[in-house]
């Protein structure tokens, strides 16, 4: 016969369930996109559609790079403890590189063609920060609610 489960110990291992943390990074990137969208509308309504196609921009341009370091991440994490090789510096090194390089193309093409934009583009490359805050706050809260 075993022992009755204490039901806050119940609660605990609920919210650390693996199956509660594996969801982040696809709410992540469906958070990504919800903002990005209610807030480019947002900026057209109230800054002007050069602003706001700016900020899409940007938001687009950080939602890949998320999208991307994701992969990448994930990739290094694979082939190191599949195989337990050391993975090569010097690809990862190149990948970023050339993400950071189509950023800073994008930022020159959209500054010489329409100044004002920049400011909604470089603010939507924080697009994924701002995913990931809301994140945290949900972990917070289904945290909170469970009673840890």
């Amino acid at each position: 016969m075993s022992a009755p489960q204490n039901p806050n110990t119940r609660m605990i291992l609920d919210i650390t369930d693996e199956s509660f943390h594996v969801g982040a990074l696809e709410r992540i990137q469906r958070g990504m996109i919800v903002l990005g969208i209610g807030f480019a509308a947002a900026a057209w309504m109230l800054l002007g559609w050069r602003i706001a196609a700016g900020f899409a921009c940007g938001s687009g341009i950080g939602y890949a790079n998320f999208h991307l370091l994701k992969r990448v991440v994930g990739g290094v994490v694979e082939r190191t403890v599949v195989s337990g090789n050391r993975q090569s510096g010097k690809g990862i090194v190149v990948r970023f590189v050339l993400r950071y390089l189509a950023v800073a193309c994008a930022a020159y093409v959209i500054l010489t063609s329409y100044p004002a934009s920049l400011h909604g583009f470089l603010v939507g490359l924080f697009l994924p920060v701002a995913a990931i805050l809301c994140e945290a706050a949900y972990e917070l809260y289904m945290a909170l609610a469970r009673g840890i």
